[in-house]
């Protein structure tokens, strides 16, 4: 016996649909980075895909606990916070190490850098 026992139906129902939702989210941005071509493709689909569904799995997990404490739990929140930060910071720095590699190689995939005058 568990203390989720005491969530009510209505709770539980909410918790697994958003859990569920976050889960397939992650997963479509996963399949994302299977299926795109190159590398500048493939590092949109994990990174919008997996903050979405962590969003939703947080969600899940503030009302689960919210339900279950009998008063508002935000602790998760952090989670969200420190996820939106750093997800596109990380994402700017791949691609511009990625940029200044494939245009110091003369890749295809690549413009060349603007001219300055």
């Amino acid at each position: 016996m568990s203390h989720l026992d005491a969530l009510p139906p209505w709770a539980a129902i909410l918790v697994a649909v958003l859990v569920l939702a976050g889960a397939l989210l992650a997963f479509i941005g996963s399949l994302g980075l299977l299926r795109l071509k190159n590398f500048y493709q493939r590092v949109h689909a994990p990174t919008l895909g997996t903050t979405l569904g962590t969003f939703f799995m947080l969600a899940g997990s503030i009302t689960c606990f919210s339900v279950l404490h009998g008063r508002p739990i935000f602790n998760e929140i952090l989670i969200g916070v420190f996820l939106t930060v750093t997800t596109p910071i990380t994402l700017m720095l791949l691609v511009r190490a990625a940029l200044y590699r494939d245009r110091e190689e003369g890749s295809e995939y690549v413009p060349q850098a603007p001219r300055r005058e």
